[in-house]
């Protein structure tokens, strides 16, 4: 992965930025076929390509200095033809997809002008990169099914919720490639593969924790966890130590004023209170308790 981080200190614009990126990017493949948009594609990048052993195939701006002016005439044409340009190491074709509209396609895996047999009868070429085109937004789509991002002004935790995204998607897949029977036959197997990423990547760091958290259902769930299996088997069933109120909806302290929704606090002396409360409820229960109370009159009557 690299990171566009805006112009060098000095100022002055990287020429052939698009060239070096692509360079860097298949460094060490040999025998593949690279799809590029129209930012990458040029023809010193095909035969720097080819000379790794690779092919290139992709859309090519119209300002290029490589590209013949016959292409980028557009007067005349018809709809549905197209017309190529040959050199030793690429060709590169102008199809006229509608009325005074062209696309052009540079590629160094073909050779010849072949057209396919549709009504659109486009070239061979326009077939293949129209195929092997759309990874990256393939990508993008799986990943924000299941994402861990969240808002944040902050551009390195960006690239780290992405780094995760597609690293948790690239597991899946070489997982169900080698393991093709788990979970046969369910379609959430991405979701339950997750599921199981995370408990193996944080249960680790739960058992090491020192400090339990403040939440009393964070508490108890590393409390489980540290605990581990049960070692004895035993007819009673097990009760949690801490009543965490799950499935009960949390509600705001009953003495803050509004403006500070945010505190909330378990049940004391059946009212929901804050810590800062607490000393205060726990003398408000001293003075109105009944056994204390009545003491307290016998003293004044006698």
């Amino acid at each position: 992965m690299q990171v566009y981080t805006g112009k060098p200190p000095g100022g002055v614009p990287e020429k052939n930025q698009g060239m070096r990126v692509v360079l860097d990017m298949s460094e060490g493949l040999q025998g593949h076929n690279i799809t590029c948009d129209n930012f990458f594609t040029s023809y010193r990048l095909g035969v720097e390509l080819q000379k790794r052993k690779l092919t290139m195939v992709g859309t090519i701006r119209k300002n290029k200095p490589e590209l013949p002016s016959e292409l980028l005439k557009m007067q005349g044409r018809t709809v549905h033809s197209s017309k190529f340009a040959f050199s030793e190491n690429a060709t590169v074709v102008s199809y006229c997809p509608k009325k005074n509209k062209n696309v052009l396609v540079m590629s160094t895996m073909h050779k010849d002008a072949s057209l396919s047999a549709r009504e659109d009868i486009k070239p061979q070429i326009i077939l293949d990169y129209n195929s092997t085109k759309g990874g990256v937004d393939n990508l993008d789509k799986v990943t924000a099914t299941y994402s861990c991002q969240r808002m944040t002004a902050r551009w390195p935790l960006v690239i780290f919720y992405n780094i995760v995204d597609v690293s948790a998607y690239n597991a899946y897949v070489l997982w169900t490639e080698i393991n093709q029977q788990w979970n046969g036959g369910k379609l959430y197997r991405r979701r339950l593969f997750l599921e199981e990423l995370g408990k193996a990547l944080i249960t680790p760091k739960i058992q090491r924790r020192v400090r339990p958290p403040r939440s009393t259902a964070a508490a108890s769930a590393v409390q489980k966890i540290q605990a581990g299996p049960s070692t004895h088997a035993s007819n009673q069933p097990e009760m949690d130590p801490v009543d965490t109120g799950s499935g009960k909806k949390r509600k705001r302290c009953q003495l803050c004023p509004p403006r500070q929704d945010t505190l909330h606090a378990p049940v004391i002396c059946n009212m929901f209170k804050s810590s800062r409360h607490k000393d205060r409820s726990n003398a408000a229960r001293g003075l109105f308790d009944p056994p204390l109370l009545s003491r307290s009159l016998d003293l004044l009557q006698a």
